[in-house]
Formats: structure tokens, C-alpha cells, sequence
């Protein structure tokens, strides 16, 4: 008991560390939704009369739920950085003396950066909503937040363990922005997953993005590709297997 007690504590002040950061820097909370907003307007009214015209609807109502996933990606995978950071300025050398174990380190970042990403993705929700959003079901809000929960715990972990064995901070945003558009544009967020050639529609099914995204708009425009259950299981396992692999990678780490 004494034990869980220090572990939960290492990883509450881990993780209030992570927002603190977040709130001390409106530069960094700014910033972070100048993405978001631009792909939201610019494509959202762009693309929306070619998208209605070809049948789809109303394309803000489809692209909102992608782009809440896009911002809270890009927030979730960046906090790795601070990993690099902190390993350059010596914070991290006195985490890991620390007697207690590495994983509760990781794991007390990853909470602080999930749960700072998954505020990002509640944010860019309200903003979609004065571009012109409207959920289908607003009391199916909440289901949609588990999944914002999901997929900034899956990428925080993933930046995580990508920064574990990396030294090299201009080098970090280079392989994080080559992994992330990828698995943004194959997800699902800007187009349909329904039609596409069965090589890429393979490709869709292979990224754990696919079924946060589903997710998201399932439970906010009413529109699924897969279903409440598959979305939520594939996305769990995604999570389990990401955090036990980082925590692994994180354990290795030198500094």
C-alpha cells in the first residue's frame, strides 16, 4: 500500500508539472490551435461546396470531428520533445535517480501530456462550433471525449518512446512531423474511408488513428465507418501495447 501510495504520488506531481508547463506558455496554447483553425476554416469551407455537390452533406460537420483529432495529435506527439529537453538541461538525470521505478516517470508524463492534448481537442471543439458545427447528439459528448482520451494517451506515449532514444532536439520535430501526416491524411479525417482502393483502404485499417477519428465522428456527426465497439477495442489495445512499449523504451534510457 505504501508503495502504490508513493507511485501514484510520483505520477500526480509528474503530471502536474505537465500542465503547469502548458499553462505557464499561452504562446504554446495559442500556437498549437493556429493549425487546427486554419485546416478547419480553410478546407472546411473550401472543399465544403464540392463535398456537398458530390452528396456527402455538409462537410464541416464531417471534417470537425479529424480536425479535433488532428489538434490533439500534434499536441500529444510534440510533448516528447520536453523528454530531449529535459535529458539537456539535467532534469531528467534527477527523475531517473529517483528510487522508484522508471515506468511510473513515463507514466506520469504521459498522463500530464494526454491530458493536456486531450484539452487542446476540447478547445478546437468550441471553435468548431462557432465555425458552424453542430453535434448530432450533444449528450453523446462525453463518449467522444473517451475516445480525445485514447488517442492523446496512445501518441503521448508514442512521442514518448520515440524521444527515449533520441538526443537530437532539431532532429525530434523532423521524424514526428514524417510519422504524423502520414497517419493524419491516411486516417480518415479529410475524406471517406468508404471507396478507397483496397491497398490504401488496408493502410486506413492499420492506423490506430482510423478508429479515433471514427470514434470521435460517430459520437458527435452521427456518421461511423466501424462501429462503437471495434472503434473502442482496436484503439484500447493500440494504448496498452504503445504505453508497455514505451515504458520499456523509457526504462532503457540514458542519460
Amino acid at each position: 500500500m505504501e508503495k502504490i501510495n508513493r507511485y501514484s504520488k510520483i505520477i500526480y506531481i509528474l503530471w502536474l508539472r505537465q500542465l503547469k508547463r502548458y499553462y505557464r506558455s499561452r504562446a504554446r496554447m495559442i500556437g498549437a490551435l493556429a493549425q487546427p483553425v486554419l485546416f478547419l476554416v480553410a478546407l472546411g469551407f473550401g472543399f465544403g461546396p464540392i463535398y456537398q455537390k458530390a452528396g456527402g452533406g455538409n462537410y464541416i460537420q464531417f471534417i470537425a470531428p479529424g480536425i479535433i483529432a488532428m489538434s490533439i495529435i500534434f499536441t500529444a506527439m510534440f510533448t516528447g520533445i520536453e523528454v530531449i529537453y529535459d535529458r539537456q538541461f539535467g532534469f531528467l538525470k534527477e527523475t531517473l535517480v529517483a528510487p522508484v521505478p522508471r515506468w511510473t516517470i513515463m507514466l506520469g508524463r504521459t498522463f500530464g501530456g494526454a491530458t493536456v492534448a486531450t484539452i487542446q481537442g476540447i478547445v478546437v471543439f468550441f471553435i468548431a462550433l462557432l465555425v458552424g458545427f453542430r453535434p448530432e447528439n450533444i449528450f453523446l459528448a462525453p463518449l467522444a471525449i473517451i475516445y480525445m482520451v485514447l488517442i492523446a494517451f496512445f501518441f503521448t506515449a508514442f512521442g514518448t518512446a520515440i524521444a527515449s532514444k533520441m538526443e537530437d532536439m532539431q532532429a525530434f520535430p523532423i521524424i514526428i512531423n514524417f510519422l504524423i501526416m502520414p497517419l493524419f491524411f491516411l486516417s480518415g479525417a479529410l475524406f471517406p474511408l468508404s471507396g478507397l482502393p483496397k491497398t490504401i483502404q488496408l493502410i486506413t485499417y492499420a492506423n490506430p488513428l482510423s478508429y479515433g477519428v471514427d470514434g470521435i465522428r460517430g459520437m458527435l456527426s452521427g456518421q461511423m465507418h466501424f462501429n462503437f465497439h471495434t472503434d473502442f477495442s482496436v484503439l484500447l489495445i493500440f494504448v496498452i501495447a504503445t504505453l508497455a512499449i514505451g515504458s520499456y523504451l523509457f526504462s532503457k534510457i540514458e542519460v
